[in-house]
């Protein structure tokens, strides 16, 4: 008996689709390596590998709060302008006052944590949209930044300070080891803990988590404060490798942090997302910036490819879904 199932490159439609989905982003990341190797084969040595890893620990710890803000059905501009906060926050204390490295990085962290935390309120408590509520908290995040700087960039030539992101560890750059800690802890938060289960819950239907019991404000606020916590970590790694402090940072970094999530599998209907995901995501992006800086690629098009990946991404997540249901 003839089989009626379609197949797409030999394989059954639905085991095609299967493999897509749990190694599509791996195949793709593998491709481009390969792709960019034979052009420029510089592009695997170790060397620009390490590189590629550093460079992208700042836009990996935005991503993984903005991960958290997607699953839950919802987004977070602000994650750009909190760190021009806290490198302004690090200007004036530092730089200007010379105090405690320590303490003025905590002094930040808890600056960009309260806004999370005011996102999340804003959000989950009084069930405003994220787009409008982050978008105005944008505003005024940006706005504090640029009082406290008074528009003006500080320097920050401190060697201790500038060691958060120049020092190595066993020969791997800090900014690395920052990265790998927090995918090891969002990998346990997402997917071995309660409030994981609950994120997941909370974006896959609202009102079925609510008549399961979950707290669907405790959930959506907990997950834009970590949102103000890994924006504000990666603000400080940011002030630490340019030795500056600016109001004007930042701009387009939530664009970035989507992409890595979008890429990594990500939902934007909710409830949908994985912690690996986002980590090959951000290397994907940072692959992309660097293999076109080997290639002489124009940085406008670098940012033309960055938009036309988002797209491509999120209408291929749209036919998945409607394939599934």
């Amino acid at each position: 008996m003839a089989s009626n199932e379609k197949k797409i490159l030999g394989v059954k439609e639905d085991t095609f689709r299967m493999m897509m989905g749990k190694y599509g982003i791996g195949i793709i990341l593998i491709g481009m390596v390969i792709v960019i190797s034979i052009i420029k084969p510089r592009f695997i040595q170790p060397s620009n590998l390490l590189n590629i890893l550093t460079q992208i620990s700042i836009n990996g710890l935005i991503a993984y709060g903005m991960c958290l803000a997607i699953t839950t059905g919802g987004i977070d501009l602000t994650v750009g302008a909190q760190l021009a906060l806290v490198s302004c926050i690090l200007g004036q204390l530092v730089g200007e006052m010379g105090m405690n490295i320590g303490l003025a990085c905590l002094i930040g962290l808890l600056a960009t944590t309260a806004f999370g935390l005011l996102n999340g309120i804003l959000i989950a408590k009084f069930n405003m949209f994220p787009f409008v509520v982050t978008l105005s908290t944008q505003l005024i995040v940006r706005g504090i930044a640029q009082v406290i700087s008074d528009g003006q960039a500080v320097s920050l030539a401190n060697a201790n300070f500038k060691a958060i992101y120049s020092d190595r560890f066993a020969g791997i750059p800090l900014p690395i080891i920052y990265l790998a800690v927090v995918v090891i802890i969002m990998y346990i938060l997402m997917h071995w803990t309660k409030f994981g289960r609950y994120v997941y819950a909370v974006g896959g239907n609202v009102n079925a988590a609510i008549a399961s019991g979950v707290n669907v404000v405790k959930t959506k606020t907990l997950c834009y404060t970590i949102v103000g916590l890994l924006s504000g970590m990666a603000g400080i790694i940011f002030t630490s490798k340019t030795g500056a402090a600016q109001s004007n940072i930042g701009v387009g970094y939530e664009t970035d942090a989507i992409a890595a999530c979008v890429l990594g599998g990500t939902s934007f209907a909710g409830g949908i997302s994985t912690a690996s995901g986002v980590l090959l995501g951000s290397i994907i992006i940072g692959c992309i910036y660097n293999g076109m800086n080997f290639l002489g690629i124009d940085s406008y098009y670098q940012s033309m490819a960055k938009g036309i990946i988002i797209i491509c991404a999120v209408l291929l997540d749209m036919v998945m879904n409607r394939k599934n249901r």
